[in-house]
């Protein structure tokens, strides 16, 4: 239980941090909102009365301070960009469409990792495996934005599976919505998936190699056996460490995934909001998804000691 509480301690001084250097990094950087809304013909006069209305003529700090709480509250503010449209309406609009994409890539990650891997460990140093292993160090290689254009290009252009830049709305139609978030799903899941599968295939071959394999082997149990009840379970140990890097990977690659396959999510609302200096709008998106990469962080060491409750007496993940 201490061990549940300190992850939850830490997670809660790494969003406070995450806001803090958001609000200071957008703060100190040149230009502003005020000068981005007013345009280029705005006098300086127009321009302090400008920023005296948004606030901005205040110390940073006390800035920060009064935004916190009214966080804390549920109250984000108003987009300076969308018409004075309250932030948290933005993010709620937005977020479902993110986390729907990044819960599917991830869905797609665990199933093609967790299979290749055990199929290769059957077939080791054969074929199969020579295969699986030139298709992973290319997955490796190819950033997700780049994926995203060759499955535009295959898929959308020469085959015409899919339109490129076609977005159908959640609330519109949800089996649409899931097959507008296939292909740039599997822009995400392949890199992603190649990382994963070189991870745990090395894991799972240590694994198979140790002293209780051969002696769970001496005693005439089988192969297959063997590798789901005692190896894969300890084989998960890093890979599910690795799983929580992955989370924070998928939905940080997923804002410019978004932007190629004109995906209507945080991200492209969030490099729109950077674009225009929507500082309430940038400072709530930053940590909404901050929370999320946090949250699935904390989730995977507590899984973690789930698996192995020796973590507890040590405090540390393997």
């Amino acid at each position: 239980m201490i061990f549940i509480l300190r992850k939850i301690f830490y997670a809660f001084i790494t969003l406070f941090l995450v806001s803090v250097l958001c609000f200071l990094a957008f703060s100190v950087i040149r230009g502003d909102p005020a000068s981005a809304s007013g345009g280029m013909d705005i006098t300086q006069e127009q321009l302090r009365v400008l920023r005296e209305e948004m606030g901005l003529n205040r110390n940073v700090f006390i800035r920060y301070f009064e935004w916190l709480i009214n966080f804390i509250r549920g109250d984000s503010g108003s987009s300076y960009y969308y018409g004075g449209e309250t932030v948290s309406f933005l993010v709620e609009d937005r977020l479902p469409v993110t986390i729907a994409l990044a819960s599917l890539s991830l869905i797609l990650i665990i199933i093609i990792s967790f299979s290749v891997s055990l199929l290769t460990v059957k077939r080791e140093g054969g074929m199969t495996d020579n295969i699986i292993n030139i298709f992973t160090a290319a997955g490796i290689s190819a950033p997700g934005f780049f994926m995203g254009l060759i499955l535009i290009f295959i898929f959308g252009f020469t085959f015409k599976l899919f339109v490129p830049g076609e977005f159908i709305d959640y609330k519109d139609s949800f089996s649409g919505f899931i097959g507008c978030l296939i292909p740039p799903a599997l822009a995400i899941t392949i890199p992603n998936s190649a990382i994963m599968i070189k991870f745990l295939r090395g894991s799972i071959f240590h694994e198979m190699h140790s002293d209780y394999v051969r002696t769970a082997r001496s005693k005439g149990g089988k192969s297959s056996y063997i590798l789901i009840r005692h190896v894969l379970k300890n084989a998960c140990l890093p890979a599910v460490t690795m799983m929580g890097m992955i989370i924070a990977e998928v939905f940080s690659g997923s804002i410019i995934i978004e932007q190629v396959f004109s995906i209507h999510g945080t991200g492209r609302l969030l490099i729109t909001a950077i674009g225009t200096r929507d500082y309430p709008l940038i400072q709530a998106l930053m940590v909404y998804i901050a929370f999320l990469v946090v949250c699935a962080n904390t989730l995977a060491e507590i899984v973690i000691m789930i698996i192995d409750p020796r973590i507890m007496q040590t405090g540390k993940v393997r």
